[in-house]
């Protein structure tokens, strides 16, 4: 691959969708893959810019035909990437994104262990089930089976950070979304020397205070939140 590949994993509620959106505001030569999924649209979303949107039959046919560089079944519905996702990047000259679950990630890092890997963590349970209930208001209906399964599915993704490479901790939005376009900026650096400047010195160290092996300062009051065992354990 020509580019960079990041993979950017999130518990359901932890704002990821945002900080991507952002991000790819923010940031040139970022190619975003869009999932391919068999659940259906919500609020405002559509076709082709939030998801590619299919049938169970018609997604079940792409696993059969090796269509998919990762799949994975969430609550009940398929997700999955597609490998034309990989050489459009490349034929364009760009780095690509991934927004995909720990499932999936664990996936494509087995096939491209360069990957960049990053997790986003909500700050506490109280913040994650507050973002949950309010985006349950905003899709029309409030399930508390849904939700309590969601918080609960939340703690068992936040369990396997250390696979991820950087992690990010998404309490202030702004802050969260210069940290991720830090990352972006640093492994280009990384990846592709250049002339050292000053704002890429500022943008690398930013960086590295994500390092999943420097962020126990950072990460151990949202383990405990979540009854997990602090990262310096």
């Amino acid at each position: 691959m020509a580019g960079i590949l990041f993979i950017i994993s999130a518990p359901s509620g932890s704002g990821k969708s945002t900080l991507v959106s952002q991000l790819r505001s923010l940031v040139d030569g970022l190619e975003f893959s869009v999932s391919t999924t068999t659940r259906k649209p919500r609020g405002s979303e559509q076709e082709g810019r939030e998801y590619h949107f299919t049938s169970r039959e018609e997604f079940e046919r792409q696993v059969e035909a090796d269509e998919f560089l990762e799949h994975a079944e969430v609550f009940g519905n398929y997700y999955g990437t597609a490998r034309r996702a990989l050489t459009e990047a490349e034929r364009n000259g760009k780095d690509l994104l991934l927004d995909i679950d720990v499932q999936g990630a664990g996936q494509v890092r087995g096939k491209m262990p360069e990957a960049v890997s990053i997790f986003v963590m909500p700050p506490t349970p109280e913040v994650l089930e507050t973002r949950l209930r309010n985006r349950s208001r905003a899709e029309g209906s409030v399930d508390e089976a849904v939700i309590q399964r969601r918080l609960d599915k939340a703690k068992h993704e936040i369990e396997n950070y250390r696979d991820y490479s950087y992690i990010l901790v998404n309490d202030v939005l702004d802050h969260a979304v210069e940290q991720l376009a830090a990352i972006v900026a640093a492994e280009r650096q990384r990846h592709h020397p250049g002339v050292t400047t000053p704002d890429s010195e500022r943008l690398t160290k930013l960086a590295e205070e994500c390092r999943q092996t420097k962020a126990a300062g950072r990460l151990d009051p949202v383990l405990r939140a979540f009854g997990l065992e602090p990262a310096n354990v």
